[in-house]
């Protein structure tokens, strides 16, 4: 199987507002195929390989496309498939996990044109890619290139007949979600160790998350949210209320604490149905079906004997004993599938219940629904409102998702969750890093890296308690910042990607410059990304706001194109210094003055002077990727040159900075630099290709991960005033703003699952 491929012809999909065409993004390949193919095609006529070719794509193709996954190629009866290519939800590798599963499902065992049982293998490999953006669309041939492409054809090759096979990477990015059972490990050919791999068995059941500790901060948000919902339940007027920020800002944590602070209003109890919408739902109405298992009392794998007995005692006094059988009918069969019939009745029973009592139903990550789901509550809502009966609905979600603002006139109501403050975010860090069994003085080591959010706090105690350098973020914090990114318009994301490759302080113009944009364009955009929290403002320009996302968008761009961002800013790219094999050592001062003498802030400076505290370099001084010193740059012209661009050609690895004249297929990006006036950067000792870069630590068998037990090199404190935030030091903080009254996060309220013995009153703490 080829390590990778070359684009010819491929016609553009991008948008006309995308000016870097090609990216370096973690994405999740699969690969499916046929078991004992050749001598099943060696007995089959031409007319019968046809009919068996048809019916197995159409299938495969089919189950990619449910779970948003682009066909990349076929090869004889292989289909390679990425997820994550061009738009990342955060959980690119779970879907492509699911799709494999469901293919396995669909094929494995069936009778095809040809074939009394058709057996099939699926590999699934995590890992960096170069991907042209421009060119993504089924089918187009070549449109990635990278080692990790080859690592999922060979776990494919290696799967047995019937299984998904996952590498680590995959593994880890898909724990809780999927279940895996371990395998030994894996020699294949061309990899120097072997590798870790895993048999994924099935989806995992969501378990409820136990939140532990006091609630940090969002007592205003809480206060709220709290007020929307009794006055629901007291003045008989339906309230739809959102809890709205990114990921890891602690939603899940304000739904569990207002499930747990409403349990009664005015001496009635409040009945709580709450269900958790999971990364592309199998069925459209799975959440509602959640919803009726709460009511119920009911696990996923009760028997139907069961489920009928506790439909009928929940049922007792709701509706009409002459009703009631066919009513737990229709129920069943929204609890076995989509079913619209049970849906309306589901719909019935929960106003009826509200006539008896107040109703909130909480449904976690809504901005992940079906449409059908989405329908479901909008109707349910309306009703509610004609009937004038105390129901509400809660949800939580993410800033980008506008899908409930809708809601009837007065009834809708927003809670914002902006980033913590810095001193609720030392206080966090405390008490999460004594829980973990940490020294407290790490919080202020940490702070800078969380970005105000509780969510990537608990990754990174927890990176630090599994023995793991934070200079490397948590894979799950990476994934929740490309989410981000791939989030914003093509413009908004390319002024991201230059605004983290410039550095702290880049200005509006000078992105302009560096992105050919006519004077202006860049000014509207940041500010825009700045109302959104994605961009700060500081000293002389804007800074990307969170280090996640500031590693993501400065990773993404290649070498080549980060040379000529370089160039097209004024900017000088002096000599980075040389990165080891195992931890890296602290940077050498920079050989070159920079372009902008302003004086860095406080994220800008490091112990070592070399890099910031999220392991990110200052322009141009970013070390070689190991493995890829010799990267093909592709020598197509600038056909998909974005709006605004016609005068400067294009920032893409395919085109030549001017002057340097023709660029020859397999020219270097070392010389891509020589050519863009850059001193020459030392190679590095060589690296095999990974299937994740910039590794901190040593590369093992895990396909090329870092290893987990890696000593601790934590920098120091980025600036005096960290360990004053954090609590270590007596210092003054600075007053924060009145909007910024927040919290600690997790993921699930304990009583999603549950039924009506799980009142919120009940749950864990």
């Amino acid at each position: 199987m080829p390590m990778s491929t070359t684009v010819n012809g491929t016609q553009s999909s991008t948008p006309a507002d995308w000016p870097v065409p090609e990216e370096l993004r973690t994405v999740s390949v699969l690969f499916a195929d046929i078991v004992g193919s050749t001598a099943l095609i060696d007995r089959l006529d031409p007319e019968e390989v046809r009919a068996l070719q048809r019916a197995y794509f159409d299938t495969v193709v089919g189950v990619l496309d449910r779970w948003g996954g682009v066909v990349e190629k076929y090869v004889g009866d292989a289909v390679m498939a990425l997820f994550g290519a061009r738009d990342s939800d955060g959980h690119d590798a779970y879907r492509a996990v699911r799709a494999g599963l469901e293919i396995q499902r669909a094929l494995d065992g069936r009778a095809l044109p040809g074939v009394a049982a058709l057996r099939t293998r699926v590999g699934v490999a995590t890992g960096e890619a170069l991907v042209d953006v421009a060119g993504i669309r089924a089918g187009a041939h070549g449109m990635a290139s990278g080692a990790v492409i080859t690592a999922a054809a060979r776990l494919q090759e290696h799967a047995p007949p019937g299984g998904v096979v996952l590498c680590a990477a995959t593994r880890r990015a898909t724990a809780g979600m999927i279940v895996h059972r371990a395998l030994g490990p894996l020699s294949v050919a061309g990899k120097p160790l072997p590798l870790d791999v895993a048999l994924a068995v099935g989806a995992a059941r969501p378990e409820p998350v136990r939140h532990h500790g006091p609630l940090v901060g969002r007592r205003r948000q809480l206060a709220a949210a709290r007020d929307r919902v009794l006055r629901a339940a007291r003045e008989r007027t339906p309230r739809w209320v959102a809890l709205v920020g990114p990921a890891g800002s602690g939603r899940s944590r304000v739904l569990h604490e207002l499930g747990r602070t409403v349990g009664a209003v005015d001496g009635a109890p409040v009945r709580w149905y709450g269900a958790a919408c999971p990364p592309r739902p199998e069925q459209p109405l799975t959440p509602v079906a959640d919803l009726l298992r709460a009511f119920a009392g009911l696990r996923a794998d009760e028997p139907p004997a069961t489920v009928r007995r506790r439909l009928l005692a929940a049922l007792d006094g709701v509706v009409p004993a002459g009703q009631a059988l066919s009513t737990v009918v229709a129920l069943e069969g929204l609890l076995v599938g989509p079913s619209p019939v049970g849906a309306a009745v589901w719909q019935r029973v929960l106003l009826r219940l509200a006539d008896r009592q107040p109703v909130v139903l909480a449904l976690d990550d809504a901005d992940r629904a079906a449409p059908a789901t989405d329908r479901f509550l909008r109707a349910l809502f309306a009703a509610a409102v004609a009937r004038r009966v105390p129901l509400a609905v809660v949800t939580t979600r993410r800033p980008q998702w506008s899908g409930d603002r809708t809601g009837p006139e007065g009834g809708h109501d927003e809670v914002p969750l902006p980033p913590l403050a810095a001193v609720e975010t030392g206080r966090l860090l405390r008490g999460l890093l004594v829980r973990a069994g940490q020294p407290a003085a790490l919080a202020a080591r940490l702070l800078p890296l969380v970005a105000g959010s509780p969510g990537h706090a608990e990754a990174y105690v927890r990176h630090v308690a599994d023995g793991t350098d934070p200079a490397q973020p948590p894979q799950r914090v990476l994934a929740v910042a490309a989410a981000r990114l791939d989030a914003c318009a093509g413009r908004e994301r390319a002024a991201l990607m230059v605004a983290a490759a410039l550095g702290s302080g880049t200005a509006a113009a000078t992105v302009d410059r560096a992105l050919g944009w006519p004077a202006g364009q860049a000014e509207r955009t940041m500010s825009a990304l700045a109302a959104r929290g994605l961009l700060r403002r500081t000293r002389g320009g804007y800074d990307v706001a969170d280090p996640a996302l500031r590693r993501v968008a400065h990773d993404r761009l290649p070498r080549a194109v980060l040379a000529a961002v370089v160039r097209r800013a004024g900017a000088t790219a002096p000599v980075p210094p040389a990165r080891p094999a195992t931890h890296p050592a602290p940077a050498r001062p920079r050989p070159t003055a920079p372009a902008r003498p302003a004086r860095p802030g406080p994220r800008d400076r490091s112990p070592g002077g070399g890099a910031r505290p999220d392991g990110i370099r200052e322009p141009g001084r970013r070390g070689p990727r190991p493995g890829r010193d010799q990267r093909r740059v592709s020598s197509r012209g600038a056909g998909s040159a974005g709006a605004g661009m016609a005068a400067v050609p294009p920032l893409t690895s395919r085109a030549a900075p001017a002057g340097a004249g023709p660029v020859s297929s397999r020219v270097s990006s070392s010389a891509v630099i020589r050519r863009a006036g850059a001193a020459r950067p030392d190679p590095g000792p060589a690296m095999s290709p990974a299937l994740c870069r910039r590794s901190p630590g040593p590369v093992v068998a895990n396909c090329g991960m870092p290893a987990t037990n890696a000593p601790h090199a934590l920098p120091e404190p980025p600036w005096r005033t960290s360990a004053a935030l954090a609590g270590t030091t007596r210092m003054r903080p600075p007053p924060a703003p009145a909007s910024q009254h927040v919290d600690g996060g997790a993921t699930r309220p304990a009583w999603t699952a549950a039924g009506p013995g799980s009142s919120p009153t009940g749950a864990a703490q």
